[in-house]
């Protein structure tokens, strides 16, 4: 059995900031402006999903919780455990279910979802829940392992003015 390569922290930032690539992309598309990806043990990107908000307002189709559902089809128990989750936001409680029932075994986001709330208010397209991943995995029988917030100034640019606009 592989031993899982610890990534350093420089690749943390350039992963990281490779999700904030996908969150541009996201919102480019007319979603909002958040991204995921996934990356094995071994360094390699093993799938990126943008936020699918629209066309359809599936306020479930979150980045995150859409990369863990094709993760799951995609990839085995042992190659999921190994890698980690590099998002732009921090994945709420929903997310952080989807993270731990697909067995992911490490998430690295950007801006917190506290500091989201802040910036989100009570917009009708994301009443963000102010709880905190690592409270959502430490109620598992798994660890999963947490770092963030991380460049999370850089993390919050991304949503400059998007919550602003008219709600409807």
């Amino acid at each position: 059995m592989p031993v899982q390569r610890k990534p350093s922290e420089t690749d943390d930032i350039a992963f990281l900031r490779r999700s904030f690539d996908v969150a541009r992309r996201a919102q480019a598309h007319g979603n909002h402006p958040f991204g995921a990806i996934l990356v094995s043990a071994d360094g390699t990107v093993l799938t990126e999903m943008e936020n699918g908000f629209q066309p359809d307002r599936d306020a479930t189709a979150h980045a995150e919780r859409l990369l863990a559902t094709q993760a799951c089809r995609n990839y085995d128990p042992f190659t999921l455990a190994q890698a980690t989750i590099y998002s732009s936001a921090e994945p709420c409680a929903m997310c952080s279910g989807a993270i731990y029932w697909a067995g992911i075994g490490r998430v690295v986001y950007g801006l917190s979802e506290r500091r989201l709330k802040e910036m989100t208010g009570d917009h009708t397209e994301n009443p963000t829940l102010d709880l905190p991943c690592r409270a959502v995995f430490a109620a598992g029988q798994r660890p999963v392992e947490v770092s963030g917030p991380l460049l999370e100034d850089e993390a919050a640019a991304l949503h400059a003015g998007v919550w602003d606009r008219r709600q409807g």
